[in-house]
């Protein structure tokens, strides 16, 4: 699907908003699986595909490289990662304390909204897992972590956890691990549990067990 050229007069009109959606494009294509693991991020080639100039081609490129979703290797230039098992594990150790720095803050600044919020998002989770529907249950998850990060109100914490779930759904495509979609419900019952009564230290407790969860069920 080529970029309209609607949107080019648009970027024409309102500087980078072509680079954005270069940038989220290839993201979206990354994370998808449409540009695997090992796939060549060729600029005059993206450029030619997506009917756009090689400029911000290359910056959305740039960006995908200081994400970390890709990476500059000699001869063949910028070709997307290849997140394995022991990179995931390392990662995970990362994301155990920034999951439950972000809950703990999300308690001490977020109020009633943030608890009607999870108990939505947990709702259709519980639907999802019910059906046995993997891909609105990875939705759900995904949903309930991100309501947490933003109810932080921290920039960095948030910013840092976005790249790191980006990193998880490249894995996913490449690992059969799974920690259970019924454990992970279990969790976020707990998380959210935390989260209603008010108790920060419980909920930052309560968060890094469940992401050290996942990192064991890594390790097996």
């Amino acid at each position: 699907m080529e970029l309209t050229d609607a949107t080019s007069r648009t970027v024409d009109q309102g500087g980078g908003r072509l680079g954005d959606t270069v940038y989220e494009r290839l993201r979206d294509e990354i994370l998808s699986g449409g540009l695997p693991a090992g796939a060549r991020l060729s600029v005059p080639a993206l450029a030619e595909r997506l009917d756009v100039s090689r400029s911000p081609v290359r910056d959305a490129v740039v960006r995908l490289i200081q994400e970390r979703l890709a990476r500059e290797e000699p001869r063949k230039g910028a070709v997307v990662i290849e997140v394995t098992r022991d990179d995931l594990i390392a990662i995970y150790q990362v994301r155990e304390v920034l999951e439950g720095l972000a809950t703990r803050l999300a308690v001490e600044n977020a109020g009633r909204r943030l608890v009607d919020d999870l108990s939505a998002t947990l709702a259709r989770h519980e639907q999802a897992v019910r059906a046995g529907d993997l891909s609105a249950h990875f939705e759900a998850d995904t949903h309930f972590h991100r309501l947490v990060r933003r109810a932080a109100a921290n920039e960095e914490v948030y910013r840092l956890l976005e790249e790191i779930q980006g990193k998880v759904r490249l894995a996913m495509r490449t690992t059969s691990v799974t920690a259970g979609p019924t454990e992970a419900v279990k969790d976020h019952r707990a998380i959210l549990a935390a989260i209603r009564k008010g108790d920060p230290v419980a909920a930052e407790n309560v968060a890094k067990a469940h992401v050290a969860r996942l990192t064991r069920a890594l390790r097996t």
